[in-house]
């Protein structure tokens, strides 16, 4: 799986929101620089945040951006799904989707496997275990194995 910046920048933004002054309004620029966010592109994500109902707005000087639930109510998948759809598809197809045919027909049930392990990451992960560095179990076990670290064939 890769993870675009957008995805990164999204989550970075929504963890930071959920560290910093909770229930605060935090503004963009201060979120831009705690994390070396480009701003515009910040912004255009925080809009997406806002439209698929992670994060409100408030104007005024005390204004800004703030979550808008309980940050261990928001997973990180929540967040990567508003930015970027779906957290696996093929080809732009969702896995369960698709159709192979002969020989190929297992490779459905591979997607589907690598969207299950993708879920079961993601969407247990909640923005407060990352700000507070309280991962669940499963996530911390997975990221200690040092094979986790590199990747088969040296790539």
């Amino acid at each position: 799986m890769r993870i675009s910046a957008k995805a990164d920048y999204a989550v970075r933004a929504a963890v930071t929101l959920a560290a910093l002054e909770e229930g605060r309004p935090i503004k963009a620029e201060r979120l831009s620089d705690e994390q070396d966010i480009p701003l515009n592109f910040l912004e255009n994500i925080l809009n997406q945040l806002k439209a698929g109902g992670i994060v409100v707005s408030q104007r005024g000087p005390d204004g800004g951006f703030r979550l808008a639930r309980d940050p261990a109510q928001i997973s990180v998948a929540d967040i990567i799904r508003v930015v970027e759809g779906p957290l696996a598809s093929v080809r732009g197809v969702r896995p369960h989707d698709l159709e192979f045919r002969g020989a190929t027909e297992p490779l459905r049930d591979v997607w589907v496997a690598v969207r299950a392990n993708l879920r079961a990451v993601l969407d247990t992960v909640t923005l407060a275990d990352v700000a507070h560095d309280q991962l669940p179990r499963n996530v911390s076990e997975l990221a200690a194995d040092p094979a986790a670290w590199g990747e088969p064939g040296g790539g």
